[in-house]
């Protein structure tokens, strides 16, 4: 871990980088209000654990804006063991509540002298937009507030001077996903988790007896999550507040479900959302959209309504970071905050943490509602955001065939192939890129068994009713190979080079370089089928291959052909949920042994992003990666942290180690040295979770990631093939060999040559990597000392194109 000192961190010397955000002295409130929502409960643990690391005192608030009216035992100060195993509960511990009596200012009143008694004055509040309005206006009105009181006898001039002004922070907690500013709100990912465990059920009857779904989500005022449950299953049909169907929907809808009968489609799904209208803003029921279809085709129609099972249960990965994440800022943001300092709200923009105007936020969040109400539909739509309105554009492509008569003909041909390990998600972006493909005029090839199948001619035509139902099936449905070695042995019958082939250099990556007789081969198939660009949908295998002095470019040169090739890394998020899911419950199988420490392995090669993100998501004390280099005195810290962590009530420990972090110390190595040095005190157990991780069935996250990404990539290769045509044959270029992925807050597609210098080809790994910025969260959360690295943080961005900007979007 890299810890030399593991003593409690929420005194004595502080982290050199932190000293000009010491808490002493000050003292923070916490609350949750409104609907509750999946991962609130990591956010106060955050806030909690972050607040007592910089020496402030830190409260909570039972019950909402009514515990702080009505005082007494409902404001209680926090120590670091409350918060001791709620990572994984749904919910919030400390309640939440409608309080009509904080709407008055005589209960406003009543909250701020129970406030300025405690010296309570940076308030933390984990609620949606009506939530954080109630805070501001709080704030706004303080000082007035504290005059008063003054003048009633209810507090000292001294108390009113110490506690002059009030600073607030929110954090967004909805499942809706429907605040402007953030891409996801607290709660959302899980509740899409819920929503999808549901339809996957549902498919598998509906298809038994050939029936037609109708499932109701939440969203009374936002689709987000029908949305993107509906990207996630490619549903059929999808209602929503923020943009109607168009007049005489009823008749196209019984269109499209007659027509899926008629080619032999087992099930229909429709999603709508609970707040679902018409373009004269009338509601559309589940109820209506049922006796429309019993009526009109006499189709076997059933309803479900999913209700509160969306908030509940345990929240996902996802939400827990992102909670940790934001918890974390918002402590940042309160002891940076001036008299001066605007109320903001902490929001997430691809992957970074950043800081917005709260009431800009706020009033955004409302215009979309205002806009729906006058009927401005697409205004609505593009006042969600690019994120939202991105994905409502891709589901209508892919949702949508249009009639062959319509599609305007490229005469292009594009192979899709998987390589490298199976990845949740692939098949999702397969059925993705065909769809999108077909739309632009493109003929699309599935090639099977990656790069062995292309050599073997394993290529047929894919088309639009063939991927139906791919995104919610894990594994890679055209098949892949990870390594290429064995080719290597079986082409090697005399073939000629090309002019200019290089055989790669001798290495400890030379198996998995892509042989020259093996590229002939592939090249001839490209030849016959006259493949114009290539998708590869996989992770390290394609890149590494590409740039072992350039192939590729030798491939086109085969080919004669013009050839754009778009790589896609294969997604991660299902394995992070995996692990922390095992966590959980190993966890919780030790809850009645007392003293335990477990030895988790995770898989990832040499990159420790697994055990990070899973160590974070499940609470855990350390996680040793190969990126971080630790020694056998780190290990000896670590010992003794959970030595000392034995002795409170906290009595279970939980240690993860990425598969290839050390050559000596292995994950046997450690579950000796731990189990020998804790003799007497705690006792261990060890547990390799193996491609566990990989099974399954693909998250929301991946699913839509998957989606969208390889929608994106069709896009650029189409752009691709249309700025090449007319110009006659050529060969390719740098810049049409790229690889799609994410950096910071966007998509970028980089070329494969420029990648050279920013990846180390001998641990398969980046060379920088963006995750690292969270190690000294997960280390300061389970009370190491550790210095916060605020380089990306600190400051109040301007809201204007921030809202929903961040293309990846957790969905």
């Amino acid at each position: 871990m890299g810890e030399k000192d593991s003593s409690n961190s929420s005194g004595g010397s502080f982290p050199k980088y932190l000293e000009h955000l010491s808490g002493d002295g000050k003292a923070i409130g916490v609350l949750t209000s409104g609907g509750d929502a999946q991962g609130m409960n990591a956010a106060v643990r955050a806030v909690v654990r972050m607040g007592i690391y910089t020496g402030a005192k830190v409260y909570f608030i039972y019950e909402g804006y009514q515990g702080m009216v009505d005082g007494g035992s409902n404001i209680v100060e926090a120590k670091w063991d409350c918060v001791s195993s709620i990572l994984q509960m749904g919910g919030t511990i400390i309640g939440s509540a409608r309080c009509k009596a904080f709407r008055t200012r005589e209960g406003r009143l009543k909250a701020a002298c129970n406030l300025a008694r405690l010296g309570i004055t940076n308030l933390c509040v984990i609620g949606g937009d009506g939530s954080l309005t109630g805070a501001n206006l709080f704030r706004k009105e303080w000082n007035g507030l504290l005059e008063e009181l003054v003048q009633n006898g209810d507090i000292d001039e001294d108390t009113m001077q110490n506690h002059s002004y009030l600073n607030v922070v929110g954090m967004v907690g909805s499942i809706d996903n429907d605040f402007c500013g953030t891409d996801m709100t607290i709660g959302t990912d899980s509740a899409l988790h819920r929503i999808i465990e549901v339809i996957d059920a549902i498919m598998t009857t509906a298809q038994s007896h050939q029936r037609t779904f109708v499932l109701e989500v939440m969203g009374r005022h936002c689709g987000y999550l029908a949305l993107v449950s509906s990207l996630a299953c490619g549903a059929d049909w999808v209602f929503l507040p923020e943009s109607p169907p168009e007049e005489g929907w009823e008749e196209d809808i019984c269109l499209k479900l007659s027509e899926n009968r008629a080619r032999k489609k087992r099930l229909n799904i429709i999603i709508v959302s609970e707040g679902a209208i018409d373009t004269q803003n009338k509601p559309i029921t589940s109820e209506k959209i049922k006796e429309l279809l019993v009526k009109n085709l006499g189709f076997d129609t059933r309803v479900t309504i999913l209700g509160h099972v969306q908030r509940g249960g345990t929240p996902s990965a996802f939400d827990r970071i992102l909670a940790s994440r934001m918890g974390v800022e918002a402590v940042l943001a309160l002891l940076e905050a001036t008299p001066e300092t605007p109320a903001c709200v902490v929001s997430l923009r691809g992957n970074q943490a950043v800081r917005l105007p709260l009431m800009e936020c706020v009033q955004m969040t409302q215009d979309v509602q205002k806009a729906m109400d006058e009927k401005r539909f697409s205004e609505a739509v593009k006042l969600r955001g690019r994120s939202f309105e991105g994905n409502l554009n891709t589901y209508k492509r892919l949702a949508i065939k249009l009639p062959d008569e319509k599609i305007i003909k490229s005469n292009c041909n594009i192979a899709i192939i998987n390589v490298g390990a199976p990845a949740a998600g692939m098949n999702a972006a397969v059925r993705s890129a065909v769809r999108v493909g077909i739309a632009d005029g493109h003929k699309m090839f599935a090639v099977y068994d990656g790069f062995d199948g292309f050599a073997k001619g394993q290529i047929q035509e894919i088309g639009w009713a063939d991927v139906g139902g791919w995104t919610g099936q894990g594994g890679s449905i055209l098949g892949t190979k990870r390594s290429l070695d064995h080719l290597e042995l079986e082409l090697r019958d005399g073939c000629e080079l090309p002019r200019g082939f290089r055989e790669p250099k001798p290495g400890p990556l030379q198996e998995h370089t892509l042989p020259g007789k093996h590229l002939e081969k592939i090249a001839k198939q490209m030849h016959s089928h006259s493949i114009n660009a290539l998708l590869i949908i996989g992770g390290f295998e394609w890149s590494l291959n590409t740039i072992t002095d350039n192939p590729v470019t030798t491939l086109s040169g085969w080919t004669r052909l013009h050839t754009v090739i778009c790589s896609l890394e294969g997604a991660c998020a299902d394995a992070s949920h995996g692990v922390f899911t095992t966590c959980d419950r190993i966890k919780q199988s030790a809850s009645g042994t007392k003293r335990r420490v477990f030895i988790i392995e995770t898989m990832g090669g040499y990159c420790g992003y697994l055990a990070n993100m899973g160590g974070l998501a499940a609470g855990a004390d350390a996680a040793y990666i190969f990126e971080e280099p630790f020694d056998i005195r780190d290990l000896q810290s670590n010992v003794v942290h959970l030595t000392e962590k034995m002795k409170s009530s906290i009595q279970r420990g939980l240690v993860l180690r990425n598969e290839n972090c050390s050559v000596n110390y292995t994950t046997d190595f450690i579950y000796q040295l731990y189990s020998e040095e804790g003799k007497g005190v705690f006792d261990c157990r060890k547990n390799v979770l193996g491609h566990m991780q990989q099974g399954g069935a693909p998250s929301p996250f991946d699913r839509n990631f998957g989606t969208k990404i390889s929608a994106r990539a069709m896009d650029w290769i189409t752009a691709k093939l249309k700025g090449s045509q007319g110009t006659g044959k050529k060969f390719v270029s740098d810049d049409s060999i790229c690889v799609l992925g994410i950096c910071k807050r966007d998509f970028l597609f980089q070329p494969v040559a420029e990648l050279k210098k920013e990846t180390d080809f001998e641990h398969r790994i980046p060379k920088k990597q963006w995750w690292l910025k969270l190690r000294p969260i997960m280390k300061i959360l389970a009370k190491y000392k550790a210095s916060y690295d605020m380089s990306d943080a600190g400051k109040l961005e301007p809201l204007h194109h921030h809202h929903h900007l961040g293309e990846l979007s957790a969905i």
